[in-house]
C-alpha cells in the first residue's frame, strides 16, 4: 500500500491527495454537505448505490479534482471520458448540489486547447455554479494568467487568483499555494495572501462556517495542507 501513498501527513495511511487523485480516474468526486455547521462528506458511488433522495441540508456542494484533461499516459489513456463519467454522475444525482467545486489540475500542461475541451466537456453538467481553485498542471506556461482570465470571471480575485465567497451562511475561501512550489511539493500561499486571509476571515467571523478551499486537499495544520508560507 506504501507504494501508492506520496504523502502521508498524519502517518495514518492514507493519501488524501491522492485519494481525489485517484476518485478522477475513476471518474467520481465527493458530495459534501453542512447541517447545522457540521461538514459531512460522501462519495458520487455511495450516493448511485444509495439511490435514494439525500436528507435535508442546510447546503451540499459537489468536489472534484484532478481531471488533467491532456493527460493520456498508461494511468488513464482516456481522461476526457472520464471526466463525462462524473458529470453524468453528478447530474444522476437525486438531489442536485448547489455547487461544484474543481480543486485543481484541470489539464494536465495548461495548454489553450486542454482548457478548451474541459469547457466544452463541462457544459453538459446541470450544476452550473462551479468555483475553481487551480492546481500546479494549470499554471505551467504563464504563471496561471490563462487559468484566471477562464475561471475567476464570476469572482472577485485578488493577487494571483484567491478569492472568497458565500452559500446559505458558510462562507467559501478559494487559495493558491501552487505557484512557489518548493522542494518535497510545499507550496507558498506569501505574505500578500496571508494578509488578505486573516482580513476575510475577520470580515466573515458572523458566518458559522468556513469552509477553506486550495489544491492538495488533506487535513490538519498549514505544513501538513502544503499551506507553508515564507517571510
Amino acid at each position: 500500500m506504501s507504494d501508492y501513498i506520496s504523502h502521508d501527513h498524519e502517518d495514518d495511511g492514507i493519501d488524501r491527495r491522492g485519494f481525489l487523485h485517484c476518485m478522477a480516474w475513476a471518474g467520481t468526486g465527493l458530495l459534501w454537505t453542512i447541517s447545522g455547521g457540521v461538514l459531512a462528506s460522501r462519495t458520487l458511488a455511495q450516493i448511485a448505490k444509495a439511490g435514494e433522495p439525500l436528507p435535508a441540508t442546510d447546503l451540499s456542494f459537489l468536489q472534484i479534482s484532478d481531471s488533467h484533461i491532456g493527460f493520456s499516459k498508461e494511468a488513464n489513456k482516456d481522461v476526457t471520458e472520464t471526466f463525462k463519467i462524473a458529470l453524468d454522475r453528478i447530474n444522476a444525482m437525486p438531489t442536485p448540489p448547489a455547487f461544484l467545486i474543481h480543486t485543481g489540475d484541470l489539464t494536465q500542461l495548461s495548454k489553450p486547447e486542454e482548457f478548451d475541451t474541459f469547457d466544452e466537456v463541462l457544459k453538459s453538467c446541470r450544476t452550473k455554479d462551479v468555483f475553481y481553485v487551480p492546481g500546479e498542471h494549470d499554471v505551467l506556461n504563464d504563471g496561471g494568467k490563462l487559468y484566471r482570465e477562464r475561471y475567476l470571471k464570476s469572482v472577485e480575485g485578488k493577487g494571483s487568483g484567491w478569492y472568497s465567497f458565500s452559500k446559505n451562511g458558510v462562507h467559501f475561501i478559494a487559495l493558491v499555494n501552487v505557484l512557489d512550489l518548493q522542494a518535497g511539493g510545499l507550496g507558498q500561499l506569501g505574505d500578500e495572501q496571508l494578509e488578505w486571509l486573516e482580513a476575510d476571515v475577520k470580515r466573515s467571523r458572523n458566518e458559522y462556517t468556513d469552509c477553506r478551499l486550495r489544491s492538495y486537499p488533506s487535513l490538519g495544520g498549514l505544513s501538513a495542507m502544503g499551506l507553508g508560507n515564507k517571510r
